[in-house]
């Protein structure tokens, strides 16, 4: 028998967790939101993530609590985006 949990079964704590993200993702993903604060510096929406596409690399900015990610892509949080410029 095999047990297939549900999504309530997962606490919140294990969904705060950054997953480990290839280096080149992070890096396309920093770069996404560099222009983004570049081309709009006194907006106050601070988006919630970039969703990136696995193989072409090309991102969007995510807004939206529960981002809806198409086939290929990936979600890179912001605060994973912040910490790795922090580190670099």
């Amino acid at each position: 028998m095999v047990f297939i949990p549900d999504e309530s079964d997962f606490d919140v704590e294990y969904r705060s967790v950054p997953m480990p993200l290839d280096p080149k993702m992070l890096r396309m993903a920093r770069r996404i939101y560099r222009s983004y604060r570049m081309l709009h510096p006194r907006s106050q929406k601070q988006p919630l993530g970039i969703a990136i596409h696995k193989e072409t690399h090309r991102g969007q900015l995510m807004f939206n609590r529960q981002p809806v990610l198409l086939p290929g892509e990936c979600f890179v949080p912001l605060n994973q985006l912040e910490a790795e410029a922090q580190v670099v």
